[in-house]
């Protein structure tokens, strides 16, 4: 029992480490000092919840319908490009970018745009539903296994949060901003080429 637990920490953590889209929209709120513990939630719970959708079997159900995964693959990618549009012009605009410059960001286009980076991304999908939800299925304890996955990503949003939150006064400097916003700007488009040349 306790064997699929850590397997199932173990291959989400590994997966979701990795910088993408998520990643550096949780990082960025971090920093900014915006509405951590309401992002956080929604990218653990989100996690969960698909998770749990793969380990209950949707997984085969979705890989059997190439339409949908077209839509969602193509819907993803517009969604990062735009991302990448303004996290590049934030770059090219030093004045936009400390968190003094602006108000903060209300909650409700917050959470929006973290489930927008959740749900729009396909490889959450993949990875998330699919994999982990298939490799899930082999193990005599599949609900077990999805304990140690759904941990695993509570354990890194926090992580992530928290780290970025207590960072922020070192980083609060425009060229730091730039520089940020510049990778965050990269990481989207790679990853929305990534899913047209998929």
């Amino acid at each position: 029992m306790l064997t699929s637990v850590v397997a199932g920490f173990s291959l989400s953590i590994a997966l979701i480490v990795a910088i993408g889209a998520q990643n550096a929209f949780v990082l960025r709120q971090g920093l900014r000092r915006e509405h951590v513990v309401p992002v956080v939630l929604t990218c653990a719970l989100s996690d969960a919840l698909l998770i749990g959708v793969g380990i209950a079997g949707v997984g085969s159900m979705v890989a059997g319908r190439p339409v949908l995964l077209n839509v969602i693959r193509w819907g993803g990618a517009v969604f990062l490009l735009g991302y990448a549009a303004l996290a590049a012009h934030r770059a090219w605009r030093p004045a936009a970018l400390t968190p003094t410059d602006r108000p903060p960001a209300r909650l409700s286009p917050t959470l929006l745009a973290c489930l927008a980076f959740t749900y729009l991304n396909p490889h959450v999908y993949l990875d998330t539903v699919l994999l982990l939800g298939g490799i899930a299925q082999q193990h005599p304890h599949r609900w077990l296994f999805g304990v140690g996955a759904m941990g695993a990503s509570v354990l890194w949003f926090s992580a992530l949060g928290a780290g970025a939150y207590r960072l922020a006064p070192l980083l609060a400097r425009r060229r730091v901003w730039r520089m940020l916003d510049g990778v965050i700007a990269v990481v989207m488009i790679a990853v929305a080429v990534a899913l047209l040349l998929g």
